[in-house]
This record gives structure tokens, sequence and C-alpha cells, in this order.
């Protein structure tokens, strides 16, 4: 299906576009866009089965492209091709388009897949009790990745609390013979039917007797991989390296300023400005649903915490009854929510037209003069409340390093059906983690769980 999606989303518009314009060679342009397309997304590795739907991001998409724009500029001046380049350039355009849709579609086919425990790889967890159950059950609590653990084998004595089967059980001593190790592994490994195996490196396996195992597991057969322990860190802030025979892993920090975060500045200003004049009609049509609806001003303005603490005024359309700060006291036993954040699905203060602008979160465009005055971005956690944040932890003040958003990761994974830990959970990977590409991801899933409307009230 993603061969067909990339070489149909080039090969079809090119040919439709150069014949209807009366452009020379019509159909060698479209077999070569086709196959230029196809050899740049194949050497980039975007059809091997470990990559192929695997992300939904946008970001590699657009390089392939770009990288396919500069093969086709090169045949282009070697060939002597004289069609409109405006033309080519707009026939092409539909490919990345294409792909993502593609992308997508693979991406949401594979995680119900997953659900159902198919498409996905058996692994054999090696290491100490306690490392082996933490990847277990940091493996367990999620289904969109290809990660099974079907069977363990733990280093030195100690009780397992993951009810994974036990398949074997490696001295915590320093193996005498080389089959000490080796042995008990690749039986459990033979047993199982084990595609990966999946180290947990500590105290009692590290150094030469790691070194050892990851010899015994290749020859073998059997790949092998490392779990360091390290969690919600991108895969862009990694990388290795080898000083005096010793392997070390680099974790990159999180981007606080530089080109990145200009970038993103001048995205949030000029996109909340633009939006802004846009949709001034439909900021006409709210703010007289909201006048007619329930008496009380138009805009509902409240004080919030945006970076580094640092408190500034947050606009929205009103929602609720002008009194509903007071009367949110005699509502506090009914809270639905865990943690510092208050919600109830029939809260009594919400109006009518509230109720559906909540739905919609249409309640929230007044955040784009925010934006546009710099306290806020797009795209970043929800943007807290003075109260919620003076009982934040250490860690959860970690969500105050970057500026609070419109839409985030909370509002597209499930809003306020999610828990407090996991929003304070997805906050913090934004936080440690965002980029320019994931910020039009997370926006073009805005749109779709605006629609859905899911964990909105």
């Amino acid at each position: 299906m993603a061969l067909a999606a990339d070489a149909l989303g080039v090969g079809v518009p090119v040919l439709v576009v150069f014949r209807a314009m009366d452009q020379p060679h019509p159909v060698p342009a479209a077999c070569a866009a086709a196959a230029v397309w196809l050899a740049a997304r194949g050497s980039h590795r975007r059809y091997a089965a470990q990559e192929l739907g695997e992300s939904q991001d946008v970001l590699p998409v657009l390089r392939d492209w770009a990288t396919l724009l500069g093969l086709l500029a090169v045949i282009r001046v070697l060939t002597g091709e004289a069609s409109n380049p405006f033309l080519a350039l707009l026939a092409l355009s539909v490919a990345p388009v294409l792909t993502v849709v593609c992308r997508k579609a693979t991406h949401r086919h594979l995680t119900a897949l997953r659900r159902e425990a198919q498409s996905v790889h058996r692994v054999m967890v090696v290491g100490e009790p306690s490392a082996a159950d933490d990847v277990i059950e940091h493996l367990a609590g999620r289904t969109d990745h290809a990660y099974v653990v079907t069977g363990v084998v733990p280093v030195g004595e100690g009780h397992l609390m993951s009810g994974t089967p036990v398949m074997g059980r490696l001295s915590a001593k320093p193996p005498a013979a080389w089959d000490d190790d080796r042995l008990p592994v690749t039986a459990a490994a033979e047993r199982l039917r084990a595609e990966l195996v999946l180290v947990a490196p500590g105290p009692l396996l590290r150094g030469e007797r790691l070194r050892r195992l990851s010899w015994a597991l290749h020859d073998a057969g059997l790949l092998m991989a490392l779990a360091p322990g390290l969690t919600d860190v991108a895969s862009r802030r990694l990388h290795t390296t080898t000083v005096a025979g010793l392997s070390l892993l680099h974790v990159g920090p999180p981007t606080r300023r530089g080109p990145q975060l200009a970038a993103k500045s001048a995205l949030d200003r000029v996109g909340a400005g633009l939006a802004l004049l846009l949709l001034a009609p439909l900021y006409g049509i709210l703010a007289l649903a909201v006048r007619l609806d329930s008496p009380g001003p138009i805009l509902h303005r409240q004080t919030r915490t945006g970076q580094g603490g640092i408190p500034f005024t947050m606009w929205k359309f009103r929602t609720m009854v002008v009194d509903a700060e007071q009367r949110l006291e005699e509502l506090k036993g009914a809270n639905e929510k865990d943690g510092p954040l208050f919600k109830m699905r029939r809260d009594p203060r919400v109006t009518r037209v509230g109720r559906w602008l909540r739905r919609t979160s249409l309640d929230e465009l007044p955040q784009l003069v925010n934006v546009v005055r710099g306290e806020m971005s797009l795209v970043g956690p929800r943007p807290p409340l003075p109260e919620e944040v003076a009982q934040y932890d250490e860690v959860e003040a970690r969500r105050l390093t970057v500026k609070p958003g419109i839409t985030g990761l909370w509002q597209v994974s499930g809003r306020s059906d999610l828990s407090w830990d996991e929003s304070v959970a997805l906050d913090l990977h934004y936080a440690d983690n965002w980029s320019i590409g994931g910020d039009l991801d997370v926006i073009a899933r805005t749109f779709r769980a605006v629609i859905d409307g899911r964990g909105a009230y």
C-alpha cells in the first residue's frame, strides 16, 4: 500500500498536469518522478519493516520531498527537459500529502492490530529482577509499539512481580565457564521463539559478562538490545560513541534556546496573527451567541501561570455563569479528577452555549491574542492556575520550563478523560522533547480531536 500510494501520488498528478497543460514527454516524466520518489524514500529506509507505519511525523516526509525536488532538478539540467517548472512543482506537491495520509492510515492499522496482540515481536528480557520488572511494566503499559514480552531470564535471586514466565535463571556470581550464561539464555530464547533479547544491565550484568552474553546471542542468530532505564527521551536526543573501548550513550539537552526556539516563536506569532484575521467573522458570531445565551461579559479572563512561573492574563469566551468561581467551593466534593485539577462532566455552572463551545474547543480561540503577545504558544502544556502550581512538586514544576499552549499532547490524547499522572507525563514529554516537526504534527491531530470531542467538558 505504501509503495503504491507513493508511486501513484507522484506519477498520476505529473501525468495529468503535463497532459492537461500540453507539457512535453508526460509519460516519461511521470515514470521518472515516481521512480525517483520511491528511490529517495527507499534510500532513507522508509519501507523497512521496522520503520513502516511506526511513525506519523510529517518532517521525514518533507525531507524526502526536498530530496525528490533536488534530484529531479539535477535530472532536468542533465537531460535538458523543458517543462514549466511551476507546473512541475504543482504536480509534485500532491506526493507528500498522500504519503502523510498513507503513513497515518498504516500507523492506525498497526495500532489496531497490536491491541489484539498481532503484528508484534516476541521479546525475552534478561536482567536483575527489579530491572526486568521495570522494563516489562513499561512495555506492558502501552500497546502502540511492537514488543510483547513472552518470558524473562532473571539474574540473581529475587522475586519477579510482573508475573511473566521465568524461563531460566542466571547466577548472581560471574560465570565460571562460558556455557553458564550462554546455555540458559539461548535455550530459553529458542523455547520462546524470541525475535529479540532485551537486556537490562545492572551491577550483576555489566562489562565483560555483558559482552560475552552479546557474543552468545549473536552467535545463536538472535538480536539483542539494551534497556538502560532511561525513559521519555526522543531518539533524536540520543547518540552513541566509543571511548577507550567503552560504549557511551549521550543524552542531548532539551531545546531551550537557539534557532529552533526562535523559529517556533516566529511561527507562533505569525500563525496566530493570520488566524485572528481569518477568524474575525467567527469571533463576531461566537460573541453574539455568548451574549444572547446568558447575562455577563463575552470574554472571561483568568490569571494563569506561564513559562518560568510568570503569571499572565489568559482570555477565553465565557462558558460559565458570572458567579462560577464563587460557586466552586460548594462543588469541590463532586470533583471527578485526581490531582489539583477540578473537572465535572455535568458542571451546573456551564451555560448552554458554553457546553457547545467547550466540546468544540472554540472557547479557546481568544488565546490567539496571548500567543501574539508572547505569553503562550500554539502548542505546549496546558496553562495551569496559580493554586494548581502551588501544589506542584519538583517534577510537576518542570511543565513550566516551556510556554503553555492552546493545544498540546494533553488535548490530542484524551483531554479531561486522562488521569492527572497521565496528563503530567504527556506535558513532561513535550517539555523535554519538543520540536517544530512535533508541533506541526500536534496541530494536525488537533483538528481530529476537536471533531471527535472526546474528553472535552
